[in-house]
């Protein structure tokens, strides 16, 4: 595509704040209703319609069509109230406004209503889908010839794919491990049999001539868990406690459910300390890998993140797979590697081009190093402007994604063979979310002249509001560093204590709620994020005597903050609510919990 500009592609792509793109929307809105209508029309035009019979009572059709008009009516005006994310004034979480083409793909593809289980029942979604994830995979660095994926209906449920690809990998190394224990006397080394990589395993299946009816009788998945971890204390002369996740302190919520879902118990899931930038800290993490294999416990998957859900920071992921690849090639360890990108993903979209320096080296670097993991989180409903609920999952290539084999008997598997029914938690999905990423980037596209032309203006946005707001107002005191678009502060006086500045700043939180001016979230960092917590206090000389900081959070993602003057003006609004809602007397409340992003 020929490059534009950043105003260009928001006055192209978005229906605009004040519905400047009305006319051109309408007229796309029509041409979809037009294509269904027809299709409708000619596919059995010879069938008999089901037109009112003239015998019956006109006076009754007109009626009930009034009263669905009526109540169409009453949704249109009660909607009006709903949180008007599509300003730039909601800056509050991680949702902003729909790109067209996201926007007139999902109404198409919608009004078709196909299924995406299988090809059976959805002919043209499910290839719609495979497109999609290629394009996909190919901004995030996977090779597109190799990855495989589809569509969730969030991050938490990819999550959750991911956990269970990497449980579906341990388990059938650890079963084979146990079977060669148990048969041959030979002691069990639990976490080396848990790492040993597919080209082992193969390996030692051929050897002792497995099949896949023997093997389940000694995997904690597919028999018994309780009496399998019993027999496997007892080959391992130790009491086994099962795998651990490890996963950073600046982890979402969703790791949480996936101990309660898959059944690992909250204690399994292991929080890796964060550094004073608040990112995941690799000596930490290498401590607690060690800690496990001290302990004969399987690591069953290594989790980063990119764009953290309450600072948007991103982990040194190249680090931590320079780390994970030295081991497995000096010591034969084959750990999961996952990267939850559900919202920094797609600033992939800027490598490569023009643009990258906006990231700088190190982020450049750890974003880079995405395509390296086994499997990858995204979600485009946040940074690819789709509406909800789309999240994505993809794995680096086939090996990667097999999951257990589930039977379904009303579908005809034989004639299924890459349908993806068996292999996704959910049952049936939707296509709209594929269709509107599929009609995004093969208009808009994915890469540095596309969609990374956009993001790179919402750093640049973020960056100029906070210049603009820490020049007026010095007793705003950002978080640093802000890795992509999104920026949080406190408000504290040079020596201040911590008590007393969050007691402002939750002040200054509840002034904002009960404006309508700008919409804005409030999170609380805590004992994760204690050495980023002290740094910020350090800062202006403060003493930290709580043991978190409560702070007003900004999202930057809205694609309107590319137009300069509209930009410049809500700058300048914000600061003056500031200065004004710091002179008040305003009353302490009560914190509640981080956004729920």
């Amino acid at each position: 595509m020929t490059e534009l500009t950043p105003s260009a592609i928001v006055a192209t792509y978005f229906p605009g704040p004040q519905s400047e793109n009305e006319v051109g929307v309408r007229a796309e809105v029509e041409a979809v209703l037009d294509s269904w209508f027809n299709w409708r029309k000619g596919l059995f035009a010879s069938d008999p319609t089901t037109a009112p019979l003239p015998d019956q009572n006109a006076e009754v059709l007109r009626r009930e069509h009034r009263l669905l008009s009526r109540r169409l009516n009453e949704l249109c005006e009660a909607l009006t109230a709903e949180t008007p994310s599509y300003s730039p004034r909601s800056m509050g979480h991680m949702k902003a406004e729909l790109s067209l083409p996201a926007l007139l793909g999902w109404l198409a593809a919608t009004l078709h209503n196909p299924n995406n289980t299988t090809r059976e029942s959805s002919k043209v979604g499910t290839l719609i889908e495979r497109e999609a994830i290629s394009m996909l995979a190919d901004m995030l660095g996977y090779d597109r010839s190799q990855a495989q994926g589809h569509f969730t209906s969030g991050g938490t449920v990819a999550n959750f794919e991911a956990v269970w690809r990497a449980r579906y990998r341990l388990d059938h190394w650890l079963s084979l491990a146990l079977f060669i224990s148990e048969t041959t006397g030979e002691p069990l080394d639990v976490f080396a049999a848990a790492h040993m990589g597919w080209d082992r395993f193969r390996s030692l299946w051929g050897a002792h001539g497995l099949t896949d009816d023997v093997l389940r009788r000694y995997s904690a998945v597919a028999s018994n868990p309780p009496e399998v971890f019993r027999r496997i204390s007892q080959a391992s002369g130790r009491a086994y406690l099962g795998p651990v996740v490890l996963v950073p302190g600046n982890k979402h919520y969703s790791w949480r459910k996936a101990a309660s879902v898959f059944g690992l118990g909250e204690e399994s899931f292991w929080s890796i300390a964060l550094d004073d930038q608040g990112r995941l800290d690799l000596t930490a993490f290498e401590g607690l890998v060690f800690r496990a294999k001290a302990e004969g416990r399987p690591v069953l998957m290594a989790v980063s993140v990119a764009g953290t859900t309450e600072t948007g920071e991103i982990d040194p992921i190249d680090g931590l797979h320079d780390l994970l690849e030295r081991w497995e090639q000096e010591r034969g360890w084959r750990i999961w590697r996952h990267v939850d990108a559900a919202y920094g993903g797609f600033l992939c979209s800027l490598l490569g081009g023009l643009d990258e320096a906006v990231l700088g080296i190190d982020l450049a670097r750890a974003l880079g190093a995405i395509g390296r993991a086994d499997s990858i989180t995204i979600d485009p409903h946040k940074l690819g402007y789709v509406p909800y609920a789309c999240g994505a999952f993809l794995t680096r290539d086939a090996g990667r994604y097999v999951v257990s084999a589930f039977d379904a008997p009303y579908l005809d598997r034989p004639e299924m063979g890459q349908d993806k029914w068996s292999s996704t938690l959910e049952g049936s999905r939707s296509a709209g979310g594929a269709a509107a990423v599929w009609l995004t980037g093969k208009t808009l596209g994915f890469g540095p002249a596309g969609i990374g032309t956009l993001l790179a203006e919402t750093i640049r946005s973020r960056r100029h509001f906070q210049a603009a707001v820490s020049r007026e107002l010095p007793f705003v005191r950002f978080l640093e560093p802000s890795d992509a678009n999104i920026v949080c502060f406190s408000i504290a006086e040079d020596g201040e204590a911590l008590s007393s500045s969050n007691r402002r700043t939750e002040a200054l939180f509840e002034a904002f709620r009960t404006s309508d001016a700008f919409a804005v979230s409030r999170t609380r960092l805590g004992v994760d994020y204690l050495a980023q917590v002290e740094r910020h206090v350090a800062r202006y000389g403060g003493a930290a005597d709580e043991d978190s900081l409560t702070m007003i959070r900004c999202v930057f993602m809205n694609p309107y903050w590319a137009a300069p003057a509209l930009r410049d003006h809500l700058v300048q609004e914000y600061i003056e609510l500031l200065k004004r809602f710091a002179n008040q007397d305003l009353p302490m409340t009560t914190p509640d919990d981080k956004p729920d992003d």
